[in-house]
């Protein structure tokens, strides 16, 4: 297996040679044919035997042991020619040649260890990826009356893990959605982000009110966390065209409606769940064609220059034609363009689409609601 991945045997029992398998054996036989001319250059002397150790310990930087060990042994046989042939192989050229031999044997340890490490790594990085599908269900296509998209672009190129969360439930109160970003990175992020989901993905759909899922949601972080680390979070609940979102401490969506793009603040602000927040709704009326795109402070706070990414002016333009999947594929690249591919957080994107109601009757607000529509 190398980096986590069985490699396939030949009729012969040996491994294909790798790309990197074949550039450590590559850069050590040029080495070795660099050395042999420079020791025929030099003349009958065999002074530069000794150089030959190097050969096995660049090939142990990238190649298997097996291919150290040849190449090891290749170089010991070509050291013992020029020692042979030069009439002087007494005590130094016995030195020399043993000196190859120890060091092949050197290398051949180091890039077993080398290898044993890169495996044990890549599969951390697997079971990695396996818990990010574990904590971020796949979303969408279709959510009761929306096409839905959700996109996580890691700035770990090891691995695509991360303390930003999102998840769209089709329940009994309407098709509801959730973003956050956990305050934080690495496995503690995880497990916070993994505890708000679970808690999420079921009381979302025992209560009718998004207000209180915000407090179960805010009792099960301030169980889970010291008193510093908090979750921002924005829900999203799609009922009969009625759009409600609340909002604690997140970056707030953007409506994307006949060419224009609409910040939809929240009435007043919230702080993030962890500290008790009362966030008050606000409500939309969608149109047949509306776009809401939710994300993380990622997006907001990349930049290169200096300059951060301009979301709101360059939206309408990426986000606004296709499917959903298109449009943050579009985003990402423009994202990943803007950046020079350096982003300094990972970013968690959703892009819901409203297709319109199936012709009955619109739902009507709930009463807790009414108090926010106006805004």
């Amino acid at each position: 297996m190398l980096f986590g991945v069985p490699m396939p045997k030949l009729p012969s029992g040996r491994r294909p040679l790798s790309p990197g398998n074949r550039a450590g054996l590559g850069a050590a036989l040029v080495l070795l044919a660099a050395v042999s001319g420079l020791e025929i250059t030099d003349g009958l002397e065999a002074n530069f035997v000794g150089l030959f150790a190097a050969v096995p310990f660049l090939a142990a930087v990238f190649a298997y042991w097996q291919a150290v060990l040849s190449v090891g042994a290749l170089a010991t046989a070509v050291g013992l020619v020029f020692a042979t042939a030069s009439g002087s192989f007494g005590s130094v050229g016995m030195i020399n040649v043993t000196g190859i031999m120890l060091s092949t044997g050197i290398a051949a340890a180091v890039a077993t260890i080398r290898q044993r490490q890169a495996t044990r790594i890549a599969e951390l990085v697997r079971l990695a990826a396996v818990a990010q599908q574990a904590v971020l269900r796949p979303v969408g296509p279709q959510v009761g009356a929306l096409a839905v998209a959700g996109r996580y672009i890691s700035a770990s190129a090891a691995a695509d893990i991360g303390g930003d969360l999102y998840e769209a439930l089709d329940t009994p109160y309407g098709v509801r959605i959730i973003i956050g970003d956990v305050r934080g990175k690495g496995l503690d992020a995880v497990r916070l982000a993994s505890i708000v989901l679970g808690s999420y993905r079921h009381v979302a759909y025992e209560r009718a009110d998004l207000r209180a899922i915000v407090t179960d949601l805010d009792r099960a972080v301030a169980r889970s966390v010291g008193d510093e680390d908090f979750v921002t979070a924005a829900l999203v609940e799609e009922r009969g065209g009625t759009l409600t979102i609340v909002n604690c401490g997140h970056p707030a969506p953007l409506l994307l409606r006949r060419g224009e793009v609409i910040a939809l603040d929240p009435p007043a602000p919230a702080p993030p769940l962890g500290f008790m927040p009362v966030a008050q709704p606000r409500i939309e009326r969608l149109e047949p064609g509306d776009r809401l795109l939710l994300f993380t402070d990622g997006l907001g706070e990349a930049r290169r220059d200096g300059e951060f990414f301009p979301t709101a002016d360059r939206a309408w333009r990426l986000l606004g034609h296709g499917t959903v999947g298109d449009g943050l594929a579009s985003l990402e690249t423009a994202l990943v363009d803007w950046v020079h591919g350096q982003l300094e957080d990972d970013i968690a994107l959703v892009l819901l689409e409203y297709a319109g109601s199936d012709g009955g009757p619109a739902v009507p607000i709930p009463s807790w609601e009414v108090g926010a529509a106006g805004s």
